[in-house]
């Protein structure tokens, strides 16, 4: 089977299309003819080793220093049932799935266990569209939730038309809030086609000077905890998607100014995914793709994700 691996961290140009055994699925577990999957900030982090100074000793013992541990990138697919194990009860062959975990799915096919971060596509969905949800949406979500987010509030997006933003605006008008959204001018109109009250073009005004707000959020790990405080409410919270040293300093000090921190990782489970695609259904949040890539152009995909330009998801078509 093709597949993309790694054997170094670095640029784009260490990916490298290659053959691979297919695998066969144990008992328990599912085989995937994985038809799409994409680029998200996540896997070109891991590609570059790219991790927050706080994390990057820990890191070395997940990911593998001086080499990767797992050859295989990418954290989102969706495919169909090629073939099943003994004992497996959820799925059966031909099944259109969708799911997301750190790592495995540049591949033609994969392996999952029928009770992992697996589930049957919402009905509408291409296999596309599905392999651009879980990253963004379930990071989104959690930290939302975490955050109390309800009716009557208001929040401000950084980072507004990435793949966490576009899911964090649609979610956040789910649960009543009124929604500025901070982007560049050229991806204005997309963030208000997707619920945003006000959008901040941050090169041309400081979202510094706006609020307050009932929360923060900071998708790209731009603006540390001390600087968003003023722009948060006595008693509202920062949502910090990717933090830094001073962030976890903040989090750990009593001294926050009568504001909360949130801070956290991507997580996926089947259960989540189900609630997902319940969300999908009754239409609170529809996938966002920028671009779609073929496997054979994963450099360029990753080059693309590289230039933090992108507005949604960077997806990978795989056949």
């Amino acid at each position: 089977m093709k597949a993309v691996i790694y054997d170094a961290y670095g640029g784009p140009e260490v990916l490298r299309l290659t053959d691979l055994p297919r695998p066969e699925p144990k008992p328990g577990e599912i085989l995937i003819r994985i038809h799409a999957s994409s680029v998200t900030s996540g896997d070109a982090r891991m590609r570059a080793f790219d991790i927050p100074a706080p994390f990057r000793i820990p890191a070395r013992l997940v990911l593998g220093w001086p080499k990767p541990k797992s050859r295989i990138l990418g954290f989102e697919f969706a495919g169909e049932v090629a073939a099943i194990g003994a004992a497996v009860t959820r799925f059966k062959v031909g099944d259109r799935v969708y799911g997301g975990q750190v790592g495995g799915a540049y591949v033609e096919y994969r392996t999952m266990d029928q009770a992992g971060p697996v589930a049957i596509i919402p009905d509408g969905l291409s296999f596309e569209d599905a392999a651009a949800l879980p990253f963004g949406a379930l990071t989104a979500l959690p930290f939302l939730r975490a955050g109390k987010l309800g009716a009557s509030q208001c929040i401000l997006i950084i980072g507004a038309s990435g793949c966490v933003g576009v899911y964090a605006i649609q979610f956040a008008k789910h649960l009543g809030a009124t929604v500025t959204a901070v982007c560049s001018g050229r991806n204005a109109d997309l963030v208000r086609a997707l619920g945003a009250d006000r959008v901040i073009d941050y090169t041309s005004e400081d979202y510094a000077q706006s609020g307050p707000y009932d929360a923060v959020m900071d998708t790209v790990g731009v603006l540390p905890f001390q600087q968003a405080r003023p722009l948060i409410k006595r008693g509202g919270v920062f949502l910090n998607i990717v933090m830094n040293t001073a962030d976890i300093l903040a989090m750990l000090s009593p001294f926050k100014g009568g504001r909360r921190l949130i801070g956290g990782s991507y997580n996926t489970t089947q259960a989540m995914l189900l609630e997902l695609n319940d969300l999908v259904s009754k239409g609170v949040i529809r996938p966002v793709i920028d671009r779609t890539y073929a496997l054979t152009e994963i450099q360029a995909a990753h080059a693309y994700v590289d230039s933090k330009r992108k507005r949604g998801a960077v997806v990978i078509s795989i056949g």
